[in-house]
């Protein structure tokens, strides 16, 4: 199996397959947890179209790196999002990422290998999602910066918990642990951290070994639901996100 050329294509994705087809797929910086950034955000739509387009991928793993899954973001570097163009590549890019990761042609299994602050809605489109117990989940970015979360945080995670706890976590900010998670039905299963991503492994491996064409319509079958959620939803939400960004450019 020869090794892809997009394995070494994204700064802040790293890589690795094994030989019976179970692609990792790693959000680092330079090595260690990842800042998210506007580059991160414009390069992981292009990167899952080609994690979809390779028939050598039979699952895939989502996980972060070292003890962190998700838990910075470099605001400035996403760019003049308060104004229409720029907050425009942003909104089709954000809705991107989640159509496409709901669509991949396999399963994907989600490790919170840590804090999912940042983005954790990527973990919850997951079709299985394992949880280190060192794990936390909030909404760390939207409130801290006073814009609201209309990227699909507010759709994926009224999907899992329901409307009342969707919305006292975006308004508080405040963050759950692994186990508060998984009462919730946000996370399947809840291990030790040093057996998050070995879990999140063995799970991939079991569904890997199904038939392509199952793999693929079972992912289809199950999240059709959720992907006409996403599309219905994050372009309007995004849209008001947009126009609090600009408030706040406007204030300043």
């Amino acid at each position: 199996m020869t090794t892809p050329a997009y394995f070494g294509k994204y700064e802040n994705l790293a890589f690795d397959r094994t030989d019976d087809g179970i692609l990792t797929m790693r959000f680092h910086t330079d090595g260690g947890p990842i800042v998210f950034t506007g580059q991160t955000h414009e390069d992981l739509p292009h990167a899952l179209e080609e994690i979809a387009l390779d028939p050598d991928n039979k699952a895939m793993v989502l996980v972060g790196t070292s003890d962190v899954f998700m838990n910075q973001i470099d605001g400035p570097s996403l760019g003049e999002i308060f104004k229409p163009q720029a907050w425009e590549k942003a909104r089709a890019e954000g809705l991107n990422v989640l159509q496409r990761l709901l669509s991949l042609p396999m399963p994907v299994i989600g490790v919170a290998n840590g804090p999912a602050t940042v983005h954790s809605e990527y973990l919850l489109l997951t079709d299985i999602h394992v949880a280190s117990e060192r794990a936390t989940y909030d909404d760390y970015p939207h409130h801290a910066f006073g814009i609201t979360a209309g990227d699909g945080l507010q759709v994926v995670w009224e999907e899992a918990v329901g409307t009342a706890r969707t919305k006292w976590l975006l308004w508080t900010g405040e963050t759950i642990d692994a186990a508060t998670a998984q009462q919730w039905g946000v996370v399947n299963e809840v291990v030790t951290h040093d057996r998050a991503y070995v879990r999140g492994l063995e799970l991939a491996r079991s569904l890997a070994g199904k038939p392509r064409l199952y793999r693929s319509l079972q992912k289809q079958t199950l999240n059709q639901r959720l992907l006409r959620r996403i599309v219905e939803g994050v372009p309007y939400g995004m849209a008001l996100e947009g126009l609090t960004a600009a408030d706040l450019a406007y204030q300043q």
